[in-house]
């Protein structure tokens, strides 16, 4: 699609909000002592870490970078400490530091993403554990006061929570999440504008170490007051029942999603590893996590075509903090803060942006993004329906932003997961019996040898890494085998010359009519096809001969070296050489 092509896209983070988050920390190389940060017990020494916290001059308000610059050694060394653990040794020293939250068992799993070092499931580890700990923090708010902040900033800032846990510790926490002059770490990544690579790893092990000591900060305060904590329950998606719009998504489906994925400029490429968590989320049943996972990246794919059609490219960035950032709110307005008519909506059309307001900003659906990034959902419980609905419409998505010869492709090799299940179908016995005796007729041995040598000569010329039946060997062996291997030949056949269409320069008048009357004699092939297989008819011998009389067409012409991949071939040797 042309409304994407131009120069890669090597970051999503305006430059000094890249320098805060992938720089400042790392400007001081001093050790700091873990002993300083975290006893043996596990207790959090809470003056250590907030003695790092820079004010400035008039002491009215925090110096985030001097803060950030500060705090990087102390990142550090708890990384370094929890690097140095077992899990088992983890879970003893810190898992009841962690019970004052509502969804405990996080923690571990958190755990297990800093011991992998894969950047994806570091970041998606941290945007659960932000949302769980603006949720914990909002029950601990209700002790005191009677309606929770919606946005963690304001909740940060409310003097319920100072009383609670001290100024001191609450600035801290808006050093790492509560202010976009700060690292803004839960913001960055549940918007999609840091990718995998952006984050440090030593951020997420601090925001485990302070969700830790908030809880024994905790634990003080209920004893001293004599209150208990009362966790608020997660509430239930509504009218979801009335949004299934898309079939639920097969096997099938997840393969031209992973095949699209590297082709469609819809992806930013250092966003790509993300979506190829997503699927293996989805496929191990962690429904929550995939839909976490294709919420951001919408919003980012969606953002670039925002910046793009509006022609305000510097909207594709995180602001800098005098200014908001570009969300779904505004990347789905009608019109642009500016008042213009926003192009987006326009481009998408009305059926794309139903389906994204449905799901995202109408008051009376389920606003799945808000409620999990709040941490309103139970994870656990979270719908595989839901997240089929934002997997299948990703796929539509994705698409639309894939070239469109390549789209042809794509539509065509997808018939072949329905072909090869023909052989499975259950027949009538007398069928059955008709196919059997057909079974050993000399011209069906003849399709069957035509169709192994054809595939195989085709198979070489498979585009790399798309997955095709190349072993005829492994059909199924069930009656009635010919017309699905005949037919899966005849797509892979088509689907090869539309890829290399583009790749030949042409061809002279007379080679140019044998090649169409090649091509109309596959055409007539199939309708004779649809003729004599009909219920009416059942011509099962006229069928064998046809297709043996069409194989022998088409192996005829490949032998001349006139198809399209032959041809395409030869046209990238002459350029090469």
């Amino acid at each position: 699609m042309e409304v994407l092509i131009g120069d890669p896209i090597t970051t999503c983070l305006s430059p000094s909000v890249y320098d805060i988050i992938c720089n400042l920390g790392f400007q001081l190389r001093e050790n700091c002592d873990i002993n300083s940060i975290v006893t043996q017990n596990g207790e959090v020494c809470w003056k250590t870490i907030t003695d790092c916290v820079s004010y400035t001059e008039s002491e009215q308000g925090l110096d985030y970078w001097g803060s950030v610059r500060l705090l990087g050694p102390v990142c550090e060394a708890v990384h370094s400490h929890f690097l140095s653990l077992t899990k088992g040794q983890f879970e003893i020293r810190y898992a009841p530091w962690f019970q004052w939250t509502s969804f405990p068992e996080l923690f571990p799993e958190v755990f297990d993403a800093l011991e992998s070092l894969q950047s994806p499931a570091i970041s998606l580890s941290l945007m659960k554990l932000t949302s769980c700990l603006e949720r914990a923090l909002g029950d601990v708010f209700l002790l005191i006061g009677k309606e929770c902040p919606f946005l963690l900033r304001d909740l940060l800032a409310s003097e319920e929570l100072a009383q609670v846990f001290s100024q001191s510790v609450m600035n801290v926490l808006k050093v790492f999440v509560g202010s976009p002059c700060g690292l803004n770490l839960r913001n960055v990544l549940w918007h999609g504008f840091a990718s995998p690579e952006e984050i440090p790893p030593k951020y997420c092990s601090m925001m485990i170490l302070l969700t830790a000591g908030l809880g024994q900060l905790l634990k003080s305060y209920l004893q001293n007051t004599k209150l208990t904590l009362a966790h608020r329950s997660f509430i239930t998606l509504a009218n979801l029942e009335d949004l299934i719009v898309f079939p639920d998504v097969t096997y099938e489906v997840l393969s031209v999603l992973e095949e699209v994925m590297t082709k469609s400029a819809f992806i930013l490429k250092i966003m790509l590893p993300y979506w190829e968590v997503a699927l293996v989320k989805f496929k191990s049943h962690r429904f929550a996590d995939c839909a976490i996972l294709l919420l951001t990246q919408l919003e980012t794919g969606l953002r670039n075509v925002f910046a793009t059609l509006n022609r305000c490219p510097k909207r594709l960035l995180t602001a800098e903090s005098t200014a908001l950032y570009t969300t779904f709110d505004e990347i789905l307005a009608k019109h642009l803060n500016d008042g213009k008519i926003n192009q987006l909506p326009l481009f998408l059309g009305e059926p794309a942006m139903e389906f994204l307001w449905d799901f995202l900003n109408h008051q009376e659906g389920p606003r799945i993004r808000d409620h999990l990034s709040h941490g309103e959902i139970n994870l656990h419980e979270f719908s595989k329906e839901t997240t089929n609905q934002l997997l299948a419409f990703s796929v539509v998505l994705l698409l639309r932003f894939v070239d469109e010869g390549l789209l042809s492709v794509f539509k065509v090799l997808s018939c072949e997961e329905s072909i090869r299940v023909w052989a499975l179908l259950p027949f009538p016995e007398e069928l059955t019996r008709e196919a059997v005796r057909l079974e050993d007729n000399s011209e069906t041995n003849g399709c069957h040898s035509l169709i192994t040598k054809m595939t195989d000569e085709l198979y070489h010329h498979m585009p790399e890494n798309h997955c095709v039946l190349k072993d005829l060997d492994h059909l199924p062996t069930e009656t009635i085998r010919l017309l699905s291997p005949v037919l899966s030949l005849i797509l892979l056949l088509i689907a090869l010359e539309l890829v290399n269409i583009h790749a030949v320069c042409g061809k002279n008048a007379h080679e140019y009519q044998q090649y169409l009357k090649f091509v109309k004699s596959i055409l007539q092939y199939t309708e004779n096809l649809v003729a004599y297989t009909s219920y009416e008819k059942n011509k099962w011998n006229e069928t064998i001969n046809l297709t043996h009389t069409a194989l022998l067409k088409i192996w005829t012409f490949s032998e001349k070296k006139q198809m399209l991949i032959h041809l395409a071939k030869k046209s990238t040797n002459k350029v090469l050489l």
